[in-house]
């Protein structure tokens, strides 16, 4: 039996809070979920105090983010951030495991590469790396714990990359680059 590690969720909340709910169900026995819902931090604080938000209170105790990928994610600012909080290493906040999970929304679902221009860039970064994986959507609980143990594992053994600049907005268009 694996561990049941302690995930923090990171995706789009207009378009996919269905998928996140659904993640949560089919994985409450595998995993703790941990995630920033509408309305638990007020969104005309300064930018760097929701960054701090994010950091200190809600991926503090996570060893592992999950970036559910719809067609919009890559163009979310929160999912940015999330992904570069999860990646620091600091004295307070240790480093989360990474993972990406292609949602049945997302151009690229089923396919057997996806672009690397309509995931968010981070994630693409770290995937280029090896610091992250990217997996189709599934509703198999125990895939989804093996990919969360493996994100685990691979965290101290892979330095993730986080030189891309934050976003400062939301982004719009079909693809980043």
């Amino acid at each position: 039996m694996t561990t049941k590690h302690k995930v923090f969720v990171s995706y789009h909340h207009d378009n996919d809070e269905g998928y996140k709910q659904k993640l949560e169900r089919i994985c409450s026995n595998v995993m703790i979920s941990r995630s920033v819902e509408i309305g638990d931090i007020d969104p005309n604080l300064k930018t760097e105090t929701i960054r701090q938000k994010i950091r200190d209170e809600f991926l503090r105790d996570s060893s592992v983010t999950i970036v559910l990928i719809g067609k919009q994610t890559w163009q979310r600012k929160h999912v940015d951030w999330e992904i570069s909080s999860s990646i620091r290493n600091t004295p307070k906040n240790p480093r989360s495991g990474l993972i990406g999970i292609l949602l049945p929304t997302h151009l690229d679902y089923k396919s057997q590469k996806y672009s690397s221009y309509n995931i968010p860039p981070r994630l693409w970064d770290n995937a280029k790396c090896e610091y992250a994986l990217v997996y189709d959507w599934t509703e198999n609980p125990s895939h989804i714990q093996s990919w969360i143990h493996q994100a685990y594992l691979r965290k101290s053994q892979v330095n993730p990359d986080s030189s891309r600049p934050l976003f400062g907005k939301n982004r719009t268009g079909t693809q980043w680059q």
